[in-house]
């Protein structure tokens, strides 16, 4: 197909991305609860007795959670997320429908903490919409509002934002999920730098058979 059909013809603006939201940041995360025990750690490492390393294997262990969550896209621990949405999501004043990125919910589910938009202010003022204007729907991981103000900015590029935390995943508990991320601990502290045995190896194949059928698909 001729480049111009896409600069100037049907695919103009268009973009691969299914959903309603265009940016997502981690807007804060639990970096300090520890998810396996020094007990367990020192267990799978044979390291009985040895307190020496605790320190380091605390920082370790750190790692190996966030990784994990990172790979399931899921929340051992308490994640928080800002989504933006561009002005056509609000140009509406029917109900407005705000996708969020297709992070696994946690155990308790979803929090939503605050839906709101720039005005048309100069410059623009952030609003937060009255918690009783907006609700969570779990059935489709989106939040479904009543309507969006005629104020909202129509210049600034995303001027709509919702901000939610993820709570605690009970894929956390099971066995097969810590045994990856001891697993994972392992390779991390037999390996202080990238292994090298003609190329650059990944993590062990053991960690991705054990928490794959536990990543969502992505389509």
């Amino acid at each position: 197909m001729p480049l111009d059909s896409y600069v100037n013809g049907p695919y103009l603006g268009t973009t691969r991305n299914p959903f309603s939201y265009e940016k997502v940041e981690q807007f804060d995360r639990d970096v300090s609860t520890p998810w396996l025990t020094l007990d367990e750690i020192t267990d799978q490492l044979n390291l009985f007795g040895d307190t020496s390393q605790d320190t380091y294997l605390s920082s370790i262990e750190l790692a190996t959670r966030m990784a994990i969550e990172d790979y399931l896209g899921m929340s051992i621990f308490p994640v928080t997320y800002q989504v933006y949405y561009g002005a056509t999501n609000g140009m509406s004043g029917s109900q407005v429908c705000l996708d969020l990125p297709e992070i696994t919910p946690g155990f308790g589910g979803v929090t939503i903490n605050f839906v709101g938009y720039y005005d048309t202010s100069n410059p623009p003022v952030f609003n937060n919409l009255a918690a009783t204007n907006y609700f969570y729907d779990p059935t489709g991981n989106k939040v479904i509002c009543g309507g969006m103000p005629n104020e909202v900015n129509q210049t600034i590029t995303n001027p709509i934002i919702v901000n939610y935390t993820t709570s605690f995943n009970n894929y956390a508990t099971y066995p097969v999920i810590k045994q990856a991320g001891l697993l994972l601990l392992t390779h991390l502290y037999n390996n202080r730098s990238n292994t090298f045995q003609g190329t650059l190896n990944e993590i062990p194949y053991g960690v991705a058979a054990l928490l794959r059928p536990y990543k969502p698909l992505v389509l």
